[in-house]
């Protein structure tokens, strides 16, 4: 009998730690709408966008970011920043140009719409852009440091570029894995 109330103190005790363990909440609505990432990369897009007449920047394509490391590869980051952009470019009213509804642009799987250099000036002639964004990011030890650039499609210049960091949280660690083809 003492066995079995030594037991039931000891359930007891341990059912009364675990309820004293504070309960992880999940973010609201609210909360994932003003989400430092999210305005991290608006606020990237209107400093490059900032005193520039939309005639320079419109119409525009957005290339997928990609590793500086390996140019090619492209992460769900490079993908994310890359729609986030596009969509914080049309909010500030230049005509972005989707890609993804035609079937002439290069999209490799999992890596997403990429832009080479020699592929810049073609691509912008069919979409009928005159500036194309690009860039890419690095992951380092508590950052991810992020590159981006409106160049205009017929020459190449760079109109205008910026630079920002992205702090490697647990969102962005996710984010930069590479594909492993496990899809």
């Amino acid at each position: 009998m003492r066995a079995f109330a030594a037991f039931a103190m000891a359930a007891a005790v341990a059912l009364v730690g675990c309820s004293a363990q504070p309960k992880a909440t999940l973010p609201t609505y609210e909360q994932a709408a003003a989400h430092p990432f999210l305005q991290a990369n608006r606020d990237a897009m209107a400093k490059l966008l900032a005193g520039l007449p939309a005639a320079q920047a419109s119409p525009l394509l957005v290339a997928t970011i990609v590793d500086v490391n390996d140019l090619r590869v492209s992460s769900p980051l490079g993908r994310t920043l890359s729609e986030q952009y596009s969509s914080a470019a049309a909010a500030a009213g230049i005509d972005v140009r989707e890609m993804k509804l035609r079937g002439d642009v290069f999209v490799r799987e999992q890596t997403g719409e990429l832009l080479l250099s020699r592929e810049i000036k073609d691509i912008a002639r069919v979409h009928q852009a005159t500036a194309v964004l690009v860039g890419t990011y690095s992951v380092a030890g508590q950052y991810v440091y992020v590159n981006v650039k409106l160049v205009r499609s017929e020459t190449g210049q760079i109109l205008r570029g910026y630079d920002y960091a992205l702090p490697m949280d647990r969102d962005v660690q996710r984010l930069v894995r590479k594909p492993t083809g496990d899809y």
